[in-house]
């Protein structure tokens, strides 16, 4: 060793050195760094579990929201329905009122005009009786008991009115 320069005293204190310097790093430094980053391992690989968990209750509340949607959707389709039922039923209840007022102004109408013709016809009668028994007495030229002219004119009518019905 001495040919090559190298003190062998020497070489064997660096080796010494070496060993202690490696068994110092390996206490101090090297298991250190080990725990570190085994803690790290660990929180990574406890982070993964727990994203692997979140992910799973997202997917899961995904679906228990796709279910509830489903129900609304359900449930508003019913209120739709049964607003629908509602309106109708209000609809022909609105129409059957107005078919019922309709036929009662109808109804009170006619018998109105029923009553209005028959007061005409009446007045009519009165007046032609009146005209009948004034152009009888000019003819005959003297006065006519105007009552009892006027119930046979009226009788006459009568019969008459009866002959068209028939």
């Amino acid at each position: 060793m001495d040919k090559l320069g190298i003190d062998l005293a020497s070489f064997i204190a660096q080796l010494v050195n070496f060993g202690i310097l490696l068994g110092l790093l390996y206490l101090v430094a090297y298991k250190p760094i080990l725990r570190m980053m085994d803690g790290r391992a660990a929180r990574i690989k406890e982070s993964l579990e727990q994203a692997e968990e979140t992910k799973k209750q997202a997917e899961a509340a995904e679906v228990e929201f796709k279910r509830q949607i489903a129900e609304a959707s359900k449930q508003g389709q019913a209120v739709i329905e049964r607003a629908s039922r509602t309106a109708d039923e209000i609809r022909q209840k609105a129409q059957e009122e107005a078919r019922t007022e309709a036929e009662a102004l109808i109804t009170r109408a006619k018998a109105d005009i029923r009553r209005e013709r028959d007061e005409v016809i009446d007045e009519l009668r009165k007046e032609f009786a009146d005209l009948t028994v004034l152009a009888a007495g000019k003819v005959i030229g003297k006065s006519l008991d105007k009552e009892a002219h006027r119930d046979l004119i009226n009788q006459v009518l009568e019969e008459s009115t009866q002959l068209r019905k028939n």
